[in-house]
């Protein structure tokens, strides 16, 4: 079977409530060639319907009433391109997400980066494809830690953390910092009665101290980076698994040389590194690895 014939196959009845002049199968591989060139974002056959679902709305907005002729806008248009590839991302995401990642970051990492900054050094770290913050704050609040002095301290040392996505929406939820209480229960208690406090009924907020120290960035991680430093930490989880596999090695080989020597790498569970990056790379845990030299 070719990869060609489930789309054909989703297309050949029509598919319901759609119009085969609005939305057909040239369409969907157009918009699929036009995300894999903007991000690295493979839409796989099956994909199709989640496209005019994402889509139509754009489609109705743009005035142009069909998905061929909103393709054409999206081809000359960047920023209408950008919006077009907003909305085919996938944000879904939790707290304490992977917890062994962050269970490992407080004993492993962390000790060495509190070691740093104690001696008035920077510390950067990067949430890399950030989505909707759940990971960021995760990551912020383990670091600061239950002791609210220690923390406090930390948050006038030299340390950032860069939060990134492509997904405009994304960010804006994560920079409101703003969640349901029960969206925070798998943080460990004393982390979020340190860095959290309730607002309007049924949310919390992430406090000001622990949310001055992000800075939220769009970034596409398939073009250019304008960073100059070194990294000691990357989280970068469950975003490879929408590359292909030349994407996937490019974009790790990237981040190890962006990671400082000895500085980590976390990656989603069905993630693995793979290609040149094998030579910078050295697993210490279930999907970390440390940068050897």
């Amino acid at each position: 079977m070719t990869v060609m014939e489930p789309v054909a196959a989703a297309f050949g009845e029509g598919m319901p409530g759609v119009s085969p002049g609005v939305y057909d199968e040239r369409d969907f591989h157009a918009v699929a060639e036009i995300v894999r060139g903007e991000a690295g974002i493979v839409l796989p056959p099956g994909k199709a319907m989640l496209v005019y679902s994402r889509l139509a709305p754009l489609v109705r907005n743009s005035g142009r009433g069909t998905f061929a002729a909103y393709i054409e806008l999206v081809r000359a248009d960047a920023e209408e391109r950008r919006k077009a590839v907003c909305a085919l991302t996938t944000n879904h995401t939790f707290f304490y997400r992977e917890a062994h990642h962050f269970e490992h970051f407080a004993t492993e990492a962390r000790p060495g980066i509190l070691a740093t900054l104690n001696a008035r050094e920077p510390v950067r770290m990067w949430s890399a494809g950030c989505s909707s913050g759940e990971e960021t704050w995760s990551l912020v609040m383990t670091l600061l830690g239950a002791d609210k002095r220690e923390g406090h301290a930390i948050t006038r040392a030299n340390l950032r953390v860069l939060a990134s996505d492509i997904a405009d929406h994304a960010l804006a939820k994560a920079r409101a910092a703003r969640y349901p209480v029960r969206d925070l229960e798998a943080v460990p208690a004393d982390l979020t009665g340190a860095w959290t406090r309730r607002c309007g009924g049924e949310d919390a907020e992430i406090v000001e101290d622990a949310r001055s120290l992000v800075q939220f960035r769009r970034l596409n991680l398939h073009g250019d980076w304008p960073i100059t430093r070194q990294f000691r930490v990357i989280f970068c989880r469950n975003v490879m698994i929408y590359f292909d596999q030349p994407a996937k090695e490019r974009l790790i080989e990237r981040f190890a040389r962006q990671l400082e020597p000895g500085g980590y790498l976390y990656i989603g569970h069905s993630e693995r590194v793979s290609g040149p990056a094998e030579d910078l790379l050295q697993p210490v845990g279930p999907t970390i690895y440390r940068r050897s030299h």
